[in-house]
């Protein structure tokens, strides 16, 4: 199994790659491979980050995509697990798309959780959509989705769910909207809700750390700045009046229902560690 997310275009407030980030420190991944990035990135649009201390060049960063392994002992599931956080490439993808999966195959890896993240007219007081889409039906009903219908442009992620499926690897895309209007990074409320619906897909509780209490506070605070301006706040409550009437009274149903099976997964979890 693996996770990944890429940073940029399909990476709105960054919610996404802070999924595998979040992940990778909680479960101590060792990294094991890097793309080279020399046939794949332009590095004046996405330029090398260097680290200078003290007047002295200490370190050099290339944008590229870094896999790291976390080991079934660490994490608490039964399989080990490869994060895959990367940039997404400005030229060749095929070419890129190719020597990743190649590499994940290598690693033995048989399906992947595809995450990301976009700008949305989404109210920041409700819960966050994540829309679900993948090759394998099995996977679109264990994060409790239908299968979503689009048509339009794709980012990397797009492009390696569908060369993924080509491969043989399964694969399920879970997409959180970010609300435009507080596009700034970090969302902890977004990232909290995709770390969930990724909860769903491998049926087991995942470290959450202080991401709950993130979010809360994040929440607060974009009501203390929509509060001190009466056109944003007007345009909030236009967006939950909006979402309330499209949302469905079994869609609430199925929520609360998979928020109380997380509870269980959790509760269970707990138990077996006493």
């Amino acid at each position: 199994m693996a996770i990944a997310a890429f940073e940029g275009w399909n990476d709105a407030a960054e919610a996404a790659s802070a999924v595998v980030n979040h992940l990778g420190i909680s479960w101590e991944s060792t990294p094991i491979a890097a793309i080279d990035p020399d046939d794949f990135y332009d590095f004046q649009v996405n330029r090398p980050v260097i680290e200078v201390i003290e007047g002295k060049a200490e370190r050099l960063v290339w944008p590229t995509t870094r896999l790291s392994l976390a080991r079934a002992s660490d994490t608490g599931l039964s399989r080990d697990i490869v994060l895959v956080h990367g940039v997404e490439p400005n030229m060749r993808w095929r070419g890129f798309t190719d020597e990743l999966i190649g590499g994940l195959t290598e690693l033995g890896v048989e399906s992947l959780i595809l995450v990301g993240a976009l700008l949305a007219d989404s109210p920041h007081t409700r819960p966050v959509p994540v829309q679900v889409s993948g090759s394998e039906t099995k996977l679109l009903h264990a994060a409790a989705s239908e299968p979503t219908d689009y048509k339009g442009s794709s980012g990397i992620v797009g492009v390696l769910q569908y060369m993924c499926a080509a491969a043989d690897i399964s694969t399920v895309s879970l997409w959180a909207s970010v609300p435009h209007y507080v596009a700034q990074s970090p969302s902890p409320k977004v990232t909290l809700a995709l770390l969930r619906a990724v909860e769903d897909v491998l049926d087991a509780p995942l470290p959450q750390a202080d991401l709950p209490e993130e979010a809360r506070a994040w929440e607060r605070g974009v009501d203390e700045l929509a509060q001190q301006d009466s056109d944003v706040a007007d345009y909030v409550r236009t967006l939950e009046e909006a979402k309330d009437a499209t949302d469905l009274p079994e869609a609430s149903g199925d929520a609360i229902a998979r928020e109380f099976e997380r509870y269980l997964r959790r509760r269970t979890d707990h138990s077996d560690g006493d």
